[in-house]
């Protein structure tokens, strides 16, 4: 089922209003105090996004539930009028890499920016390959997947090749509270998914 639908408009109202309604579908759901604080974490972490996202146009947030479950979903429609040139902005850093792109959330964000086309900025400033190892689809759409990227870690010699990953896989919260987040590109949106099973 999925409840209020909320449009993000105000940072200050947006960083209120997100965790509040975790809490909310949490009581929805009848789950326990220690699964509300994880619920609640989530949503926190797709807080972190909403700067990022809503560069490229207006979103909205809501979440879905159903027996044991809930779905944290963000969805940003695209503004192709805002233009900005990611090599110019990059060309800026002293190592010309995107230091945005560490930790699970930076993936992510590289990810939506793969996803919306810009592929040829990505071996420039996706050198921790985001791209390749979390990238998942299906008959008709391409998508990036937080599991997908697990997977790719599966074997010791990954994980020692691409250590620092690895350890930031391992420590970070969406990694290991999520049993699957999702980033999609389609008709001029993106959609991001935060799956949590109870």
């Amino acid at each position: 089922m999925k409840l209020k639908e909320y449009i993000l408009k105000d940072p200050q109202d947006d960083h209120r209003f997100i965790p509040q309604e975790a809490e909310a579908a949490a009581e929805y759901i009848g789950l326990d105090s220690k699964t509300t604080l994880r619920l609640r974490l989530l949503s926190e972490e797709l807080i972190c996004m909403l700067p990022q996202l809503l560069s490229y146009g207006a979103g909205k947030f809501w979440i879905e539930v159903g027996e044991n479950r809930a779905e944290l979903h963000l969805s940003v429609s695209v503004d192709n009028s805002r233009y900005y040139d990611v090599n110019k902005i990059l060309s800026v850093s002293t190592s010309g890499k995107n230091a945005a792109a560490k930790g699970i959330l930076g993936k992510i964000a590289v990810a939506v920016e793969s996803l919306l086309g810009n592929n040829e900025n990505i071996a420039d400033y996706d050198s921790y390959g985001v791209w390749s190892r979390g990238l998942a689809s299906t008959d008709r759409e391409a998508f990036w997947s937080l599991e997908a990227y697990k997977d790719a870690f599966s074997d010791e010699d990954t994980q020692q090749s691409y250590s620092e990953d690895w350890d930031e896989l391992e420590k970070s919260i969406i990694a290991n509270l999520a049993d699957e987040v999702t980033v999609g590109v389609l008709g001029g949106k993106i959609d991001i998914t935060v799956f949590k099973n109870f």
